[in-house]
């Protein structure tokens, strides 16, 4: 284990460093000077030579990257061009909406896919369990913006069928007020996590018809266990290992991408901050955001595989024979 551990380590450093030197490369070639952008439109090329000087972007491309990796060392994600904040804490006020946003809508995709998941895999051959599993595949196709404002016609508050949900909007307090920051993100964890429960539902209901057909479980049943029963005793750890791989998955996927979301219920997460930062080439602040974001789907993935050589016990009796 403590040999997995490590060279799982060396894989994840490995990965930072090909992502930040992409990173850093892919964002040079972005069309757009934001030293324009701070002189203005009515900036002499003059006066933008002398901005890009102060902010260093006259330096050759080896000496901006070794400056900026070795702020990274020390844990400095740079600061922004535009505003000369430090780009941490820009992040970790942002993270304070798209985080508990993103662990909501994940518990409610596992609060629907896990039992019904399960339950259309025992009843996969009967109109209910077909019911669940079309169902599902429906949802899944539905893209995120129609489901939004789909809940906001039924539970937005003002304008929906049954209005006692805010539709927009986050609290200027923040988590001062918990009850009025959790109500703000009902709406939008509702709309993420039914749709990626659904997909979640998909691969629970596949693991669990597999596990069903397994050795294993059927001696169960021959021992007078019921198939339910068969399958939550013996059945569980393969239906747990697809569950922890897309669970996670849509986790990272979640936290890096939830923009649309974000931008349709009018919340200040990390996905807005960081399209307005595109849009005005604030190149320092977006290759911090980048390569944060980066590093956690890169340490969720790394969390992936350990969990796996934890729980699947072939990937223990496979790493002690070698």
């Amino acid at each position: 284990m403590t040999r997995f551990l490590l060279g799982r380590t060396l894989l994840l450093l490995l990965g930072l460093v090909v992502a930040s030197l992409l990173i850093f490369l892919a964002l040079r070639v972005l069309p757009g000077d934001v030293a324009q952008v701070i002189g203005g439109t009515k900036a002499t090329p003059e006066q933008v030579e002398k901005i890009r000087e102060s902010l260093g972007l006259n330096q050759s491309l080896a000496t901006q990257y070794t400056s900026w990796v070795a702020g990274l060392l020390r844990g400095d994600l740079g600061s922004s061009l535009l505003t000369g904040r430090p780009v941490g804490d820009d992040l970790a006020h942002r993270f304070q909406v798209t985080l508990p946003l993103t662990l909501l809508s994940l518990a409610i995709a596992l609060v629907v896919a896990l039992p019904l998941g399960t339950y259309a895999a025992l009843r996969h051959d009967r109109p209910i369990g077909v019911a669940v599993g079309f169902g599902s595949q429906t949802l899944a196709a539905v893209p995120a913006l129609w489901a939004g404002l789909l809940l906001i016609l039924l539970f937005g508050r003002g304008v929906g069928l049954v209005g006692i949900l805010p539709t927009s909007g986050f609290p200027r307090t923040g988590w001062q007020d918990p009850g009025a920051a959790l109500t703000a993100l009902v709406l939008p964890a509702l709309t993420i996590g039914l749709i990626e429960g659904a997909v979640l539902l998909r691969f629970v209901r596949s693991a669990a018809l597999e596990a069903l057909d397994q050795d294993y479980v059927r001696a169960g049943a021959a021992r007078g266990l019921t198939r339910p029963q068969a399958l939550v005793r013996h059945g569980l750890p393969n239906v747990g290992l697809s569950v922890v791989s897309v669970s996670g998955l849509i986790f990272a996927g979640l936290i890096t991408g939830a923009v649309l979301i974000e931008a349709l219920f009018n919340l200040p997460g990390v996905g807005r901050m960081l399209v307005d930062d595109v849009g005005s080439r604030d190149i320092a602040k977006v290759q911090g955001e980048v390569i944060f974001l980066t590093g956690i789907v890169l340490v969720i993935g790394a969390v992936i595989d350990v969990t796996h050589r934890l729980i699947d016990p072939r990937q223990r009796e496979r790493a002690a024979a070698a």
